[in-house]
């Protein structure tokens, strides 16, 4: 379940935007750890309105071709996260932060979908006689 929800985030950025609050006095007075997220969320509006601060209802697969263009936009412009999900259309960039792990720890087999569940009973440990 997400930590913040849909509704939270669009009054924070809208107290933002048309309040007299900063981003600090926000956090502060929501209590929230950090004015990350606030930042995060304005300029995610900014681009991408709306849609940028709702949660997707069914898991987005992306191709092992964007995973790549996207991290190598990000190591080549020295773009952070944020502005490399904005550039990308995307409303999480820990997504990214994670597609590059995958992709130092394992190359391109790290960027390829993974099977979903638990794996099958085989019958290669059944003895037959």
């Amino acid at each position: 379940m997400a930590k913040y929800s849909e509704e939270f985030k669009i009054k924070l950025v809208t107290e933002y935007l048309y309040g007299n609050l900063g981003y600090k006095l926000l956090a502060k007075k929501y209590n929230m750890g950090s004015k990350t997220s606030i930042i995060e969320w304005v300029k995610v509006y900014k681009s991408q309105e709306m849609d940028g601060l709702k949660r997707r209802q069914t898991r987005e697969l992306y191709p092992v071709q964007f995973k790549l263009d996207t991290i190598q936009f990000m190591l080549k412009t020295g773009a952070s996260f944020l502005e490399t999900a904005v550039q990308f259309n995307l409303n999480n960039p820990s997504l990214i932060r994670r597609w590059i792990k995958e992709y130092k720890e394992q190359g391109i087999e790290g960027l390829k979908p993974k099977s979903k569940g638990r794996p099958s009973m085989s019958k290669k440990n059944d003895v037959t006689p």
